[in-house]
């Protein structure tokens, strides 16, 4: 896939996947309205979403970049990615949308979004043991193999992935 068709779907994908998950629905939630918390939890909630997005971007930029494809199941991948923020843990999109939706939960003191964040971490741990890495497994075989025994898949490594020959820029 070229380059300009793997960002354009790519973009697609994040504001119809992530865009509706960690943004719309919080905000059909909660109004985005501030109810009364303690400022430092509101500060940690701040920081929270903003690495959450900026990860997710970083994310999305890699599928592009390194892998020729998008996030999408429609227009998977050419490469495996396995650089950047995939060296330290094989689920950071993931990750960094519940991130950003615990950073809105603690930013404007809505417990509600606390237990949304629980379904979409249940959705997604589901999705991704019953569909993406057999998917993945089945597409990309003893590569992929090799890095899920190497990266874990919801909590980082302290220190990257050298990996095996395979490029990680």
């Amino acid at each position: 896939m070229r380059k300009t068709d793997a960002a354009f779907g790519s973009a697609v994908f994040f504001a119809v996947a992530p865009g509706i998950v960690a943004c719309l629905i919080p905000w059909w939630l909660t109004g985005w309205r501030m109810a009364p918390a303690w400022f430092p939890l509101r500060l940690a909630g701040a920081l929270l979403t903003v690495a959450g997005a900026a990860f997710l971007l970083s994310a999305f930029a890699r599928f592009v970049s390194e892998g020729r494809g998008t996030p999408a199941p429609v227009a998977p991948t050419e490469h495996l990615v396995v650089g950047g923020i995939y060296r330290y843990v094989r689920n950071p999109m993931y990750l960094s949308v519940l991130a950003a939706i615990l950073g809105q939960a603690l930013l404007f003191g809505q417990p509600v979004l606390i237990g949304y964040a629980a379904v979409v971490g249940l959705a997604v741990v589901s999705f991704v043991l019953l569909y993406e890495e057999p998917t993945l497994l089945k597409r990309y075989g003893a590569e992929y193999e090799t890095y899920r025994q190497a990266v874990p898949g919801w909590l980082p490594r302290l220190t990257p992935w050298a990996g095996s020959g395979m490029s990680q820029k």
